[in-house]
């Protein structure tokens, strides 16, 4: 069985959200049971020399979009520590000429022409690479236009005519929508796609819906967010196409990788530990604290956000909170960027409380440094469709305090239930936020308590190995393969 997974990013290659950690993860789990390519573009940002990126010879290739030829390349490597070839689609005008994955302030029209090219490239240039792909695993708009080109203009090539679709969907809430003149660029017959059964929808061109439409199967990443889907409050006006499409959706959890996420070995540490020496733990609080220019006190506890700042996340509950965090008994690091009013925001927080410090960026060394220093983690998202910064956090022994929300609903299990990992609230509200904080602190002083949760959220289980054996069944299936094989 060949697979074919095509993505704006892939980890560890580009990186700006979970997508990126799907896909670089997934794959390796699935393996030794088929042979698998990835595609995605080659931004200016992924350092070739360092992943040994080499340029196929004979890879240039002309494609016509509109009535403008563009130029492309080829170039590979291995997904590290796999024996799978992973191929980035070189183009200067769309890709290469950028050192950010989604550039901020970008025309919308150009940035469907980027993805656009990109989905046609991957699947021509898997036609030049004999890989003729039994599934073909496109992630989130970006890759959308795969399904429907596959039901235009490839429907009746024969090397792509018993190929599957399976679609997955991230984030709902980034559809791809541009106005039906985008399908003249794509080359694609609007007698064909454009309705309501196909890409149209209010109007307009949305490269999702055609993609729902489309594939063969719908996957959402948890179970409680293909569910929330299906409703008016979280359908994001996709709610009638899905439910329409229900036989096709399904939702399984995301895993990560405990290879690459493991307090026992995770360099970023000050002081590495398991579930067993869970004491070490507070070698990395005060490295935080240090770096922070936070006063280390072991009896106060630290609170830990690490996220894209966009309104998806819950920062407006944070701004509503401030200053109940600013004379709450504990201290807060916040790390992220993204919207610049939410970055001055934890800016003016950082200036102007003594216990809430912010990083207003990205590194992954200091992340990783936070989540094994914190003692609880913060996640009060609006919607959240799966999440992994939770399933991270509770494997460093920080307790996620989180919105009751997607895969945060799925992956989370609330105080005091039995086998507790975290602090759960339900309502949109910063009052509602700050009074599953103030639960967490009261835990906080409980250190048997404490403890034991702490321990039940290290040893839970959100390994991909899990979550892969669900996605081969669903490839097996579409591929005609007996599911257990």
């Amino acid at each position: 069985m060949k697979i074919l997974f095509a993505a704006a990013e892939v980890a560890p290659f580009s990186k700006a959200g979970g997508l990126a950690d799907v896909v670089g993860s997934l794959p390796k789990y699935i393996e030794d049971d088929a042979e698998i390519a990835i595609f995605t573009p080659l931004h200016g940002l992924i350092d070739v020399d360092k992943y040994g990126i080499k340029e196929l010879e004979n890879s240039e290739m002309w494609l016509t979009f509109g009535n403008q030829g563009h130029k492309f390349r080829l170039f590979m490597c291995k997904l590290p520590d796999t024996n799978i070839n992973v191929f980035f689609v070189h183009n200067d005008w769309y890709f290469t000429c950028f050192k950010e994955v989604y550039p901020k302030w970008l025309d919308t029209r150009y940035e469907h022409e980027r993805y656009i090219a990109f989905s046609l490239a991957v699947l021509e240039y898997a036609k030049a690479l004999n890989f003729k792909a039994d599934i073909i695993h496109s992630n989130d708009w970006h890759t959308a236009m795969i399904p429907v080109y596959l039901h235009s203009n490839y429907r009746y090539d024969d090397f792509w005519k018993n190929t599957k679709s399976v679609f997955e969907i991230h984030n709902l809430a980034y559809q791809g929508v541009w106005f039906e003149d985008v399908l003249d660029f794509a080359n694609m017959r609007k007698d064909i796609v454009y309705n309501e059964w196909g890409v149209e929808h209010y109007g307009k061109v949305n490269w999702m819906k055609g993609a729902i439409n489309y594939s063969d199967k719908i996957i959402a990443v948890s179970p409680n967010y293909a569910r929330e889907i299906l409703t008016g409050e979280y359908g994001e006006g996709m709610d009638y196409t899905l439910r329409m499409n229900q036989n096709k959706l399904v939702g399984i959890v995301n895993g990560i990788d405990y290879s690459t996420f493991n307090p026992k070995t995770d360099k970023c540490l000050a002081a590495n530990y398991t579930y067993r020496t869970i004491d070490k733990k507070e070698e990395n609080k005060k490295a935080v604290c240090e770096y922070f220019g936070l006063k280390y006190n072991p009896e106060r506890p630290l609170i830990a956000l690490i996220s894209r700042l966009v309104e998806q996340k819950g920062i407006d509950l944070i701004r509503g909170a401030e200053n109940m965090m600013k004379n709450s008994d504990a201290d807060y690091v916040f790390l992220g960027s993204g919207n610049s009013d939410y970055e001055n925001l934890f800016i003016w927080l950082s200036n102007n409380t003594p216990n809430i410090r912010t990083y207003v960026g990205y590194k992954a060394d200091l992340a990783n440094l936070i989540y094994a220093g914190s003692d609880f983690f913060l996640m009060p998202s609006k919607f959240e469709p799966c999440g992994l910064s939770q399933l991270i956090a509770m494997h460093y022994g920080s307790l996620p305090i989180v919105r009751a929300t997607g895969g945060l609903e799925d992956t989370v299990v609330g105080y005091p239930l039995n086998d507790s990992t975290g602090f759960k609230f339900w309502r949109y509200d910063s009052r509602d936020m700050m009074q599953a904080v103030n639960c967490a602190l009261n835990v906080y002083k409980e250190k048997p308590t404490l403890e034991a949760m702490r321990k039940t959220a290290m040893k839970s289980d959100f390994s991909w190995d899990v979550s892969a054996e669900k996605y081969l069944q669903i490839y097996n299936e579409l591929a005609g393969r007996p599911v257990n094989s």
